[in-house]
Formats: C-alpha cells, sequence, structure tokens
C-alpha cells in the first residue's frame, strides 16, 4: 500500500509539519503530490495537501497504525517542485506550511468542505470556480433536407442564423425569441447538434491601446543582443542562474523578454512573466498576445474567481504556456518552464503583505532552482540587493549577471530633467501647485496638441483639513492618522480603515472646526482631485483631463478604459499616482511634471530615498519615447538630496553612493537582513506585554551571535488601526543568517497570545 505524507490545513504553528497517512487502493490513481485530500485527525476529518507520496511506510512506525486518506477532494495544483518551494518558504518566511501551500492552490479553493446528505461524498467548498460549459448549436447533415413547417418561424430564424456556423444557445435566445424551445425541437429530429463546450473566463478583452501590440524591430541594439545571449546561457545552464537586465526607460527590455521566451518555447519551455501594477496588464498582454497568439494566460488580482481558474487550468492542463500577470502569478502551475521573468522587479508590490508575506523576486530565485530554469530580473533602477548580488557575481549558489542597456532604440533620447525648487517659486509670489516653469511646459503641450503626465502620489483634494484658528486636524477616531479631504462628495476619508465623514470645507459657511466650532476649516495640501481641477481652470478647451488614482478606478477594467482615453486623445493630460509611473508607453508624451516629490522623502523609512528615486527616474522615462523630444520637471522642496541630484543628471552612482554609505554605516540591507514582527490588539496592556515578551525571546536566541540586533519593542507609526493597537519588535541580521528560523522558533515559544494577533514578516518592506 502506498502512503503519503499530508500537511493539514489547520490555524496553528502547534501542527508545523506533515502527517503520514496510507493511500488506499481505491484512491491509488488519484492521490499524488499536489492533491487535496480529506483525512482523519482523532475524532474529526480535516482538509490537507499531499507533500510526498512513497511506496513503503515511514521507518519506525506500524503501517497498522497508519490512517487511511478518506477522500481525495480535487486533482494536484502542484509538483515535487512546488512542493518543495512551499516547504522552503514555510522556513524562510516564518509562516505555517499550510499558509505557504495555499498560492499553489486552485484560485476560489476554500479549506471549508461540505456535503449534501449524509453518505454522500465531501466537495470544497469554492468562490463559484470550477469548469463552465456553454450550450452550443450547430447544423447536422439532416439539415441539407429538411423542411420547417410553414408555420415554424423560429425554427427557420434558428437554422438561418445557424447557417453562418454553430453559435451559443444563450447568444440565440438573446437575438431570437424562443429559440431555445426551437433548438430543442429541431434537436429531437436530428437537424441540430447541441454540445457542450468548455466556456474560458478571463480571456483578456480586445484593447485599442496603441502600446499593446509589439511589432517586430528591424535589428537590435547591442544591448539587447547582449541581454539575449546572457539569457540563453543562464537558460542552458539550467541551474537556476540570474539575469539583471539593466536598461534605461525605454531601452526595449519588453522585446528582450519576447524574444527570450519564443526561444524558450522552440525549446518546448514556458515562460512565467510578473508585472507590477495591474494597470499594466491590458498593455502588456496585449503585447505578449500580439507575439504568441492563445499560447498566453493571464493571473491578475482584478479577474472574478471563475475567470482566474479558468486561466489558472489553462495553465495546468498544458493549453497555455506563457503565463503573465501580477505577483501571485508565479505560483501557476506551469509544468516546464524555462523563464521566470520579472519586470520592474524594484518595486515593493513584489512583497507580500498578508502570510505568507514573501518576496516574489526571492521566491522567484528559488523556484528557477528547483525547475533547472533562467531568472530574468529587468528594470531602469534596480533594488540595492539585485545590484549587490551581481557585484558579488553569486548568490543563494547560483550565478547572478548584470547586462547594460543603455540606450533607447532608433532616434529616441532621455528626456531633460529640470528640478524646481518650489521654496525658491514661494519666495518670488508663487502661490499656485504648478510653479512657473511647469505651467509655461503646459500651456506649451497644449499648444502643440501634445500629452503629458502628472504624477502626485496622493490622491483626494487635499492632504488634510487644518483649523485656522485653534490648528486643529481631524483625525480619525479608529486610527492614529490624519483624514483626507475629498472635495468631490465634500467628505474626509481615512485611508487606513475606510470610514468616512461628511464635512465641507472653508470658505463653505456650513463647514465647523470639531474642536473649537470655527467656520475656519481649510484644506492644506495637495491631492489628485484638487491638481485635476487647477488643470481644467488653466488649460484650454479641448485638452483632456484624465485623473487615474485608487478612486477612480475601482470597478474592473477602469484602469484600461482611463488609458484607452488617454491614448485615443488628440492632446490630453493624465494626471495620477504611481500607478501611472512604470511602463506605461506613449510615444505622444512630451512633459512629466511631478507635483511634489517629496512625497515618500520624509518618511520614517531607510528606503525612503530609494523609493522616491526610484519613483521619479521611472516617471521621467515616460516622456520623450517618440520622434518628439521630452522634458520632466520635478517641483521639490529639497533639490539637493542625492536623489533629486541623479535623476537630473541621469546618474544613478550620485544616488548609490550617498545612500550605501548611510546604509552600511546603520546596518540596513543591503548589508543585513531586517525582520519586522508586529503584535495588535484590543488591549494597550496586552500588546505591550506580548510585544516585550518576544523581544526577550529573540534576544535570548541570538545572545552572543556577531551582527545582530534588536530593536524594540516600540509604537509603530500607526500606532493605532481600527481600534487596535499596534507595537513592533525589528531585529537585523547578518545576510547569511536563518533569520525566518529565529523569528518563527521566538514566536512559536510564546504559545497562544489571548486577544493579540501576530505578524511576522522577514526581509520586511513596510516600517508603518
Amino acid at each position: 500500500m502506498p502512503y503519503a505524507s499530508v500537511v493539514l490545513d489547520i490555524p496553528t504553528r502547534a501542527l508545523d509539519g506533515a502527517f503520514d497517512y496510507a493511500v488506499p487502493a481505491a484512491l491509488a490513481a488519484e492521490v499524488a503530490v499536489g492533491a487535496t485530500v480529506l483525512v482523519p485527525l482523532g475524532s474529526r476529518e480535516v482538509v490537507g495537501y499531499v507533500m510526498a507520496t512513497a511506496d513503503d511506510a515511514p521507518v519506525g512506525i506500524d503501517p497498522a497504525k497508519i490512517k487511511p486518506v478518506s477522500q481525495v477532494l480535487a486533482p494536484p495544483a502542484f509538483d515535487a517542485a512546488g512542493a518543495e518551494v512551499a516547504r522552503w518558504m514555510a522556513c524562510e518566511y516564518a509562516c505555517p506550511l499550510p499558509d505557504a501551500v495555499r498560492p499553489f492552490l486552485a484560485p476560489g479553493q476554500k479549506v471549508k468542505v461540505t456535503r449534501g446528505a449524509p453518505g454522500e461524498p465531501w466537495r470544497l467548498v469554492s468562490e463559484s470556480t470550477g469548469a463552465v460549459d456553454e450550450r452550443w448549436a450547430g447544423l447536422a447533415p439532416a439539415a441539407a433536407d429538411f423542411v420547417p413547417a410553414k408555420n415554424a418561424a423560429r425554427q427557420r430564424a434558428v437554422l438561418e442564423a445557424l447557417a453562418a456556423g454553430p453559435q451559443r444557445v444563450a447568444e440565440l435566445s438573446a437575438t431570437i425569441p424562443g429559440a431555445a424551445a426551437a433548438i430543442t425541437a429541431l434537436a429531437r429530429r436530428g437537424v441540430v447538434l447541441v454540445e457542450r463546450r468548455r466556456q474560458v473566463r478571463g480571456s483578456a478583452e480586445a484593447t485599442s491601446l496603441s502600446s499593446a501590440a509589439a511589432p517586430r524591430p528591424q535589428a537590435l541594439t547591442e544591448g539587447q543582443r547582449a541581454a539575449l545571449a546572457a539569457i540563453d546561457a543562464a537558460r542552458e545552464a539550467g541551474r537556476g542562474d540570474v539575469v539583471l537586465v539593466d536598461g534605461v526607460t525605454g531601452s526595449g527590455k519588453t522585446e528582450v523578454y519576447l524574444d527570450a521566451i519564443e526561444r524558450s518555447l522552440a525549446d518546448g519551455r514556458g515562460a512565467l512573466v510578473l508585472v507590477p501594477e495591474i494597470s499594466l496588464t491590458a498593455q502588456t498582454v496585449g503585447r505578449f498576445r500580439s507575439r504568441f497568439g492563445d499560447d498566453v494566460a493571464v493571473l491578475h488580482s482584478r479577474l472574478s474567481a471563475g475567470e482566474r481558474f479558468d486561466q489558472w487550468d489553462l495553465v495546468r492542463q498544458g493549453q497555455a504556456r506563457v503565463v503573465v500577470g501580477a505577483r501571485s502569478a508565479l505560483f501557476a502551475p506551469l509544468a516546464n518552464p524555462g523563464l521566470i521573468i520579472i519586470d520592474e522587479e524594484h518595486e515593493g508590490s513584489y512583497k507580500q503583505d498578508k502570510s505568507p508575506r514573501y518576496h516574489a523576486r526571492e521566491v522567484a530565485a528559488r523556484m528557477a532552482r528547483e525547475r533547472g530554469c533562467a531568472l530574468v530580473l529587468g528594470s531602469a533602477t534596480p533594488s540595492l540587493e539585485a545590484l549587490g548580488r551581481c557585484r558579488a557575481g553569486a548568490w543563494g549558489g547560483v550565478s547572478w549577471t548584470r547586462v547594460s542597456m543603455p540606450e533607447r532604440p532608433g532616434g529616441a533620447r532621455l528626456p531633460k530633467v529640470r528640478v524646481v525648487d518650489m521654496a525658491e517659486q514661494f519666495r518670488g509670489g508663487g502661490r499656485s501647485v504648478f510653479s512657473a516653469p511647469l505651467a509655461e511646459a503646459l500651456r506649451g503641450v497644449a499648444e502643440r496638441g501634445e500629452k503629458a503626465v502628472l504624477l502626485l502620489n496622493r490622491r483626494g483634494f487635499a492632504n488634510f483639513l487644518m483649523c485656522r484658528e485653534c490648528g486643529c486636524v481631524p483625525e480619525c477616531p479608529h486610527c492614529s492618522c490624519a483624514l483626507t479631504y475629498h472635495e468631490r462628495g465634500h467628505y474626509l476619508a481615512c485611508h487606513t480603515c475606510g470610514r468616512t465623514w461628511p464635512v465641507r470645507a472653508y470658505p463653505d459657511p456650513s463647514t465647523s472646526c470639531p474642536n473649537c466650532g470655527s467656520r475656519y476649516l481649510g484644506a492644506y495640501g495637495v491631492g489628485t482631485q484638487r491638481v485635476e481641477d487647477e488643470l481644467r481652470m488653466t488649460l484650454p478647451e479641448g485638452v483632456e483631463v484624465i485623473r487615474m488614482d485608487a478612486d477612480t478606478t475601482r470597478a474592473k477594467g477602469a484602469h484600461q478604459k482611463l488609458l484607452e482615453q488617454f491614448d485615443a486623445a488628440d492632446c490630453a493630460v493624465l494626471v495620477g499616482t504611481q500607478m501611472i509611473a512604470k511602463g506605461l508607453d506613449f510615444p505622444e508624451v512630451t512633459l512629466v511634471g511631478v507635483i511634489n516629490a517629496d512625497t515618500m522623502l520624509k518618511l520614517p523609512d531607510f528606503r525612503a530615498a530609494e523609493r522616491t528615486y526610484d519613483l521619479l527616474e521611472q516617471v521621467a522615462g515616460r516622456a520623450g519615447r517618440g520622434e518628439a523630444p521630452g522634458q520632466v520637471i520635478v517641483q521639490t522642496y529639497w533639490a539637493s538630496h542625492p536623489a533629486m541630484r541623479a535623476v537630473e543628471a541621469h546618474e544613478r552612482a550620485l544616488f548609490l553612493e550617498a545612500e550605501l554609505a548611510e546604509r552600511e554605516e546603520a546596518g540596513y540591507p543591503p548589508f543585513s537582513r531586517l525582520g519586522n514582527v508586529v503584535l495588535w490588539g484590543k488591549s494597550e496592556a496586552a500588546c505591550r506585554s506580548a510585544s516585550a515578551a518576544l523581544a526577550d525571546a529573540v534576544r535570548a536566541r541570538v545572545e552572543g551571535q556577531g551582527g545582530w540586533e534588536v530593536l524594540g519593542p516600540t509604537d509603530c507609526v500607526k500606532a493605532r488601526a481600527k481600534d487596535y493597537f499596534r507595537r513592533h519588535v525589528m531585529v537585523k541580521s547578518p545576510v547569511d543568517a536563518d533569520l525566518g528560523g529565529v523569528l518563527g522558533q521566538a514566536a512559536a515559544s510564546l504559545g497562544p497570545l489571548k486577544g493579540i494577533n501576530m505578524s511576522v514578516d522577514v526581509d520586511a518592506y513596510d516600517m508603518m
């Protein structure tokens, strides 16, 4: 009798491991690695996932005492390599093994099971997933000799419609009233054949974006050829080598990806492609489908559960060998990948903010090793971690190679960047959202009928309201943060818990300060709504102003519609937050403006300067991609900062030298690893006690070991969120240390904490 090693999906750290079960002969053909099964545990039955199978019983255990698998609930969702990656994730990111397995499962699959009546088999609860069949009708051979009755008008209409070819019954019913009954009658006579076909949901809709196509260039640049040669060498080595494609914005990295995938497909292997923003999906998928057709599957969070399942299932069945999507697409069941590509690898969106708190770059590197494929990282602003590994030449037992692509194809050139000191503008009498140079440049765009992009990393109308008499700033009563004012709808919103309060700002006569009752409650700061309003007042009629932020892109497909609107306009300005800063390719854009480059620069986060530099360099690259030269105007109150000087000169070294020196002195990544353990609860005293106990447990485990530092516990920057008090402990470790193991053991040693939640974040990105 074969045996299966099963990890049980139970929410506890106490059962962190797999259990052995016997496989009955009746289930032997179904029980395989990756299958979801129902197994006994004590007096109950629980859901589990098969991590390994064996022909012999575990050593030292009486086979008679091993309980059998009760039922197979779902076919395999991953293979042995996927199981090994899940085990590694559980150790590396200090999370329970079931949490590490769940990203590999079919979309929509739940842990719960149900059944109709006693005695019936159990089945998994899912979010409207599973294959969906549609009824299709087509003419049978007998239709050639069939003549409908004179009064059978519906049958005649159905036959005329089907003469052009098979159609969905649902579509026929929508255009011909009573078509379903007519089809049933014709099917009984053998005139019409009705069959069920698999409906594939989630296929990307057609888009009018001009950038959603990938015409093959006449010739590759020298940098592109060098990148392809390095990728081919890494793929042929078959050991998980990494190639960092370090190319300036607009240097043709996507063409490198496309050519590399073509070569992988020619060798009989597939490819995984990750993009950082859902807003890029329509453009990216369009480009890949223009080259690879229906061989492309799409996976991202804006698809419904059913759509995600169909796309995921296409990959599992081998009908799609190229997977394009956001972070979670990394876990698609692609059987034989030759390439894993992470575009804009520096992006923080590749870090998962819920358990398992993995980083896609690190998981991809491990996955490439397990599957013997190449990992390609692409960016115009590579992360300091990736650059450091390339300088070392190796990391994690594999080669890391950096390839530079310093030129744009054709006659396109990098745009000229001008940094405007807003303090000087203020001293000169400037009070507008737009500096004099930016206002003049915007008018020039309108006169020439060109396009512009304006970046402001702040949605809403203003940052906050403040009473001019008592200085009161309305804060969220449930979170420790100021409320953001939205003029459209006249309300204050908390962007942490989502609550809103109706209010009107000065000079509306109904406004009132919640502290002193004064009517002088005015709006301060700048938001995307205010920039949009100012643009409409500044620019002449005929210039379209399109706003793209979290408020305008809530609806499904909103990203694509807004970008299509911008693409189709003769003259337009696109105002948006970070989502417009990367990947977008519009040759007509000649101006990029950054309203306030300091938004992130002064946050209490050691990565603030790096993120600011990355964002500014990326958004600057949206300009000048066509024949017309581009210009970039960056408004800031800190014009002397190394990040500003580096962006202005397109010289990364100006930023890197200062930043790396500060990081090394303070012992921050890439010179160390950083863990952040956050504890939160309704009771402030209990939260303080638990955080102190955790800090003590970590210190006890690293005492006497060099390179370790435990900071805290202390209040989080957001000390309260949704009525929960929040404390955290930060831990620095050597770059080669088992940080996840230490934090996981320390967390487990505390046992159950009543009323306290805990999250362990290894290689943390969110310090707030």
